[in-house]
């Protein structure tokens, strides 16, 4: 398989789950000390995924959770984000400048502050009260931390069962969804190839909803605009019907993410809208793979996993394709703006 090592793959995603007594021990920190709110800062990708933690604890847990985008934190303010606050991050780098700057400014107001830093010498570190390194996985790490979280809570009594299920099987599981959808993955990716071809600039459609919505977003901005150079828009299952179905034709490139959350109705309720004015959709529902050992109500909190292992695929088959190497950019970080 291109660009494909097996143990690499499983060895990451259970290097992850590892970090379980390390997050429990940090919760347990923030837990000791109470909070008013906590806030998962984000910007770009990761402010994505705060929306899919955020998504995933709305209809589980009462406790103050809330989603702050770093830019527009940094301009608007919060005041709501007081010394009583938790700011929870997500940074590859540790550099990004807004999320930087945010930070300064949540200390500045006395806030506490969680960062998952993949670099451990990254700048941000410093500016952390709590800071964990580990490449990669960052959706798994908020996940893993609002599980505990609500198991404090008394919310999720089935948080030892449930990490067994994950620890013994997720990591392989993975692997395997990625290696059985290869085949179909090339084949698309040499049809999107002819069809972006033919028309460069129609975009291509992305819908999503409940944890799988900041997935979508995430995947259309920061996968195939920002590394693919591909036109896209992205819109909440939700919101499909109240403007997009209208300019959906019988050419027009939908693809559709279907989790298994409490908005799954959302999705399936645009899954039967589009066969109707439309012959060019795809629909990748997290139903379709098979994780073993994970029984079906935990799944609803790992779908966004599965469909990334799906485009995982898709993005290598791509890159491929369309001879255009996903780690260049023409403006990100080339020059001050």
């Amino acid at each position: 398989m291109l660009k494909f090592n097996e143990m690499e793959k499983i060895a990451s995603v259970r290097g992850a789950l590892h970090l379980r007594t390390q997050i429990e021990k940090t919760a347990d920190s923030i837990l000791a000390d109470g909070f008013d709110t906590l806030f998962f800062l984000g910007i770009g990708g990761t402010w994505a995924s705060a929306l899919q933690v955020e998504s995933y604890m709305k209809g589980r847990s009462a406790l103050p959770i809330a989603v702050e985008n770093a830019a527009e934190y940094i301009t608007t303010g919060n005041l709501r984000l007081t010394n009583r606050s938790v700011v929870v991050f997500s940074s590859v780098t540790g550099s990004t400048q807004e999320i930087v700057q945010a930070v300064k400014k949540a200390k500045a107001v006395g806030a506490r502050v969680f960062g998952f830093i993949d670099k451990a010498d990254a700048p941000a570190v410093q500016l952390c009260d709590w800071c964990i390194s580990y490449p990669g996985n960052e959706q798994l790490k908020f996940f893993m931390l609002a599980n505990y979280l609500m198991y404090k809570n008394g919310e999720f009594p089935e948080y030892d069962a449930y990490n067994i299920e994950m620890e013994t099987y997720l990591p392989e599981g993975l692997a395997e969804i990625e290696k059985s959808v290869d085949d179909w993955a090339a084949e698309y990716a040499r049809s999107k190839y002819l069809q972006h071809k033919a028309n460069p600039d129609l975009p291509h459609y992305f819908v999503g909803a409940g944890t799988q919505w900041g997935a979508t977003y995430s995947y259309a901005m920061c996968y195939w605009e920002e590394q693919l150079w591909i036109r896209t828009k992205s819109i909440t299952a939700g919101e499909f019907f109240h403007g997009m179905l209208e300019i959906i034709e019988a050419e027009t490139p939908v693809t559709l993410f279907i989790g298994e959350d409490a908005q799954r109705p959302l999705c399936e309720r645009v899954k039967n809208f589009l066969p109707k004015v439309c012959r060019n959709y795809l629909v990748i529902d997290s139903k379709d793979y098979a994780l073993p050992g994970i029984r079906d109500e935990f799944r609803g909190s790992i779908a966004h996993l599965i469909l990334r292992a799906v485009n995982n695929r898709v993005d290598v088959h791509m890159e491929k394709e369309f001879c255009h190497p996903m780690e260049i950019r023409r403006y990100y970080r080339q020059f001050d703006y």
